[in-house]
């Protein structure tokens, strides 16, 4: 999965369509991510020790990774997430638009039977 947490992320399908917000949580073995103040719905609580009174809670439920897009923030426009190597072996993310290189991955690590 490309998406991970922090990053901004616009709903381009379903009822929430348009609304953009952070990654909160990621579920990649269930292809689903929590975006903040996105699919939103009302839980009815019993009174318990954390809530004495009970009462209604808005929770914010996963919504399935296929239906966001992350926003480029050079240009503020939706965009496909991809890969780059660099030449020191360290992996990048970047916009397939703009190009736009964000958040360095750890390096990958050479083989040492490869260099025999």
């Amino acid at each position: 999965m490309k998406l991970h947490r922090k990053d901004k992320v616009i709903v381009i399908a379903g009822r929430d369509r348009g609304k953009t917000g952070e990654i909160v949580a990621v579920l990649p073995k269930l292809n689903q991510v929590v975006v903040e103040g996105v699919n939103v719905a009302k839980k009815h609580t019993k009174p318990n020790a954390k809530q004495p009174k009970g009462g209604i809670l808005e929770v914010t439920k996963p919504i399935d990774a296929a239906k966001v897009m992350a926003v480029d923030p050079s240009t503020g426009r939706p965009a496909r997430i991809g890969y780059k190597l660099g030449k020191n072996g360290s992996k990048e993310r970047i916009f397939k638009v703009s190009k736009f290189q964000n958040k360095k991955i750890k390096p990958a690590k050479k083989d040492e039977k490869a260099s025999k």
